[in-house]
C-alpha cells in the first residue's frame, strides 16, 4: 500500500520567522541595507524553503521539527532541524553575526575567540568538497549538530559524514544555525564546523564559554567528548523564474 506522504510544517511561515529574526537582530544596518531591501535579497528564498520542505515530506517518515506558527519544535533541541536561512559574510562579516547570538534564553552576545589571529577568519573559506550556491544568501537543508561525533576526531567524523552524503556546515552556516534555533547549541552537544577550513589542521568549532556562544578552533586530529561534527543533507539557492 502507497505510503501517504506527511504533512509538512509550514515552511512558509518559518521562512518569515528567520527572515524577522535576522532583521529584529540588526542585520539590515550591518549590510548597509534599510529592512525593506534586506528583506527583499532574502525574499526570493521563501520558494526554495517551501519546495525543499515539501521534498523532504514526501521523502521521509521523520517527525515535523517546527510547529505551526513555524517556531522551533521538540526536534531543535535534539539538534535537528529542516531549514536555515544562510547570509553569508559578503552581506555582514562573521565579526558582526557573532555577536548577534545568545544561548537559548541567554542575554551575553557571542564572540570570536582570540585565538584567531588578526586576519585568521578571512582565510577560514569553504573547503573543495563543499558545494556552496555561491550567492549571498542561501538555505542550508536537513541540518544535524551532529552529537553522535562527540568523542570523535574531526577527521574521522568527516569522513563518515561524506561516506553518508552529507556535508560539513561551513562558520557561516553554523552562525546561522545558532541564530535561528539557539536551542541547538548546549552544554556537552557543541559542534564543529568542518566545511571551514585555512589549509592547516584547525577546524572551526561553536561551543559555550562565559555562558555565551564562543567561535573558536579545535585540531583536526583531537577528539573531544562534548564537541561533535555538525552536517546538512544539502543546501538550495532561490528557484530560478520560470
Amino acid at each position: 500500500m502507497p505510503r501517504t506522504p506527511r504533512t509538512s510544517p509550514d515552511a512558509a511561515t518559518a521562512f518569515d520567522r528567520q527572515v524577522n529574526n535576522l532583521i529584529e537582530l540588526g542585520y539590515p544596518a550591518a549590510s548597509g541595507l534599510d529592512a525593506e531591501r534586506f528583506a527583499a535579497l532574502l525574499a526570493p528564498l521563501r520558494e526554495a524553503a517551501v519546495a525543499a520542505t515539501a521534498d523532504a515530506a514526501n521523502t521521509t517518515d521523520a517527525t515535523d521539527t517546527t510547529d505551526a506558527a513555524g517556531e522551533p519544535g521538540d526536534e531543535a533541541v535534539t539538534g535537528r532541524v529542516p531549514f536555515v536561512l544562510v547570509v553569508t559574510r559578503s552581506v555582514v562579516p562573521i565579526e558582526e553575526t557573532m555577536p548577534r547570538t545568545t544561548l537559548h534564553r541567554g542575554r551575553l552576545p557571542g564572540f570570536v575567540d582570540r585565538s584567531f589571529e588578526p586576519g585568521a577568519l578571512e582565510r577560514f573559506v569553504a573547503t573543495d568538497e563543499v558545494a556552496l550556491p555561491g550567492h549571498d544568501a542561501y538555505l542550508v537543508l536537513d541540518v544535524e549538530r551532529g552529537e553522535e561525533f562527540c568523542g570523535a576526531a574531526p577527521d574521522d567524523a568527516l569522513r563518515t559524514i561524506a561516506d553518508r552524503g552529507r556535508t560539513p556546515l561551513t562558520i557561516e552556516e553554523g552562525i546561522a544555525l545558532i541564530t535561528h534555533f539557539p536551542q541547538v547549541l548546549v552544554k556537552n552537544k557543541c559542534f564543529s564546523l568542518g566545511g571551514s577550513r585555512s589549509g592547516d589542521r584547525r577546524v572551526p568549532a561553536l561551543w559555550i564559554s562565559q555562558k555565551a556562544p564562543k567561535l573558536g578552533w579545535c585540531w583536526q586530529g583531537n577528539p573531544h567528548t562534548w564537541l561533535g561534527v555538525a552536517s546538512a543533507g544539502g543546501r538550495r539557492a532561490a528557484t530560478p523564474a520560470a
